[in-house]
């Protein structure tokens, strides 16, 4: 194989390879919540349920990232033992939280409906959460963070214009602002919810 042909054949794997791994955030979003519905439309018991749920959460939230943004200014007085420490409490009370509530439903559809890219770093992903006969149709947008297109990642979800992160940043700062910003008493409701 002459060089020429040995570059050009290189250049196609490249090219290949990038646009095999890019992940469209849509496509990420539709892809995932087929997992989530999966494991819930399985016939096993709850808690092996939230564990699976569990496992998903981990691989497709920046749950560090949701943590840090939750945690507002207040992150910025942390030194690095309280930021690991936070980020430990944070991933357990995230992955309690989201799991158990996951786990009430029974085979949620959600189809995806659009996206918009808003920059580099994040894609706004529309889907619907398809009406039954218990519950109406619900609208979720997804705030998907893009940096790494081979790794995309959830940061948000907007419940009927709602914005799930923004509503637990506002319930962390009131613990803090109720403490005097004293970072220990919310690491103490976080500890507090994971155990119960």
């Amino acid at each position: 194989m002459s060089i020429k042909k040995i570059f050009y054949f290189a250049i196609f794997l490249i090219f290949y390879q990038t646009n095999v791994l890019s992940i469209e955030p849509d496509v990420f979003v539709q892809s995932t919540v087929n997992r989530a519905s999966a494991i819930l439309s399985k016939n096993i018991a709850k808690n092996e349920k939230i564990d699976e749920l569990k496992l998903i959460a981990k691989e497709t939230v920046d749950i560090r990232g949701v943590g840090f943004y939750s945690l507002g200014s207040a992150r910025k007085d942390l030194n690095e033992e309280q930021k690991n420490n936070y980020s430990s409490l944070f991933e357990q009370y995230f992955l309690k939280s989201f799991s158990s509530r996951l786990a009430e439903y029974t085979n949620p559809q959600i189809e995806v409906t659009g996206k918009e890219k808003l920059n580099d770093k994040y894609t706004i992903v529309n889907s619907t959460l398809v009406a039954t006969n218990e519950r109406p149709e619900v609208k979720i947008d997804w705030r998907i963070y893009t940096k790494n297109p081979e790794n995309p990642l959830i940061r948000d979800l907007i419940i009927e214009g709602l914005s799930l992160a923004r509503t637990q940043k506002e319930e962390f700062s009131s613990i803090l602002n109720s403490n005097d910003g004293n970072i220990e008493a919310l690491f103490k409701s976080l500890e507090e919810f994971s155990k119960n």
